[in-house]
């Protein structure tokens, strides 16, 4: 008789537990082991039943992190053991989450894996400052792009996106570029005006969530000056200019 339990891949979302899905709530009632990523919220790991185990496994950029293969190793025993195991993982799991690689990993072994999706914090950031990510008229398209790079590979080659995005009319979303922001600032500048407006969104969603709004030209400039840090989404592009009358002056704002 066969006794292997399952995983699922949970998006958390961006910190609201109200913004969570039905199923991922359901997901998360129903686990007996959750392993929790570090930018999962506290409201959203109280809805795990009193009797489940819970494992912290946090990954944040910059910051000390559980190596991904003992977060594997440990979904993969749970799993074998009869556990019904929820990976619960910030934004969505399949938008810089490394779900795809737990995926692979859990598959080839065997296991049964199903996968709820999240709102990933690029698209949250931008609705909580009441402004799209597309729009016909100044934006034909968006990309979710990361700003961290693993060690020893170059990045992202943001000339080339840069130029794309000027010729499409691209909203471009930054995820771990805060630390990065002045090479991104640099680069971007080869393909795209100074003037071009940028909003930084730090904790979105949450109590503690603040903004500035800038241009291309000063933006390494104001993140050092507010203050702004991890995690932080960066917008780049025309639909930021509905932010505030006057973009010109970064300014702090917190969100309620």
């Amino acid at each position: 008789m066969n006794h292997t339990g399952k995983v699922t891949l949970v998006g958390a979302g961006p910190g609201d537990p109200e913004l969570l899905t039905v199923k991922a709530v359901k997901a998360i009632q129903g686990a007996t082991v959750l392993l929790v990523d570090d930018l999962v919220s506290a409201d959203i790991v109280a809805l795990a039943s009193t009797s489940a185990r819970i494992v912290y496994v946090g990954k944040r950029g910059g910051c000390k992190s559980t190596p991904q293969a003992f977060i594997e190793k440990l979904m993969l025993m749970a799993a074998r053991e009869g556990e019904n195991v929820v990976r619960l993982k910030g934004g969505d799991p399949f938008i810089f989450g490394r779900g795809g690689e737990e995926l692979e990993h859990l598959r080839e072994a065997g296991i049964d894996v199903q996968v709820i999706n999240g709102i990933t914090s690029g698209l949250a950031a931008v609705t909580s400052l009441g402004v799209p990510l597309t729009h016909r008229q100044h934006a034909h398209g968006v990309v979710f792009v990361t700003g961290h790079a693993k060690p020893g590979d170059e990045g992202t080659d943001w000339r080339s996106l840069a130029d794309t995005a000027f010729k499409a009319k691209l909203t471009l979303v930054i995820y771990m570029g805060v630390s990065g922001a002045e090479r991104i600032e640099r680069e971007l500048l080869s393909g795209l005006p100074a003037s071009t407006p940028v909003a930084v969104i730090q904790n979105a969603s949450l109590p503690s969530q603040r903004h500035i709004t800038t241009r291309l030209g000063t933006l390494s400039g104001a993140i050092q000056e507010a203050g702004m840090g991890s995690p932080s989404i960066i917008v780049v592009g025309d639909i930021v200019a509905g932010v505030a009358a006057a973009i010109s002056t970064p300014a702090v704002t917190k969100v309620a």
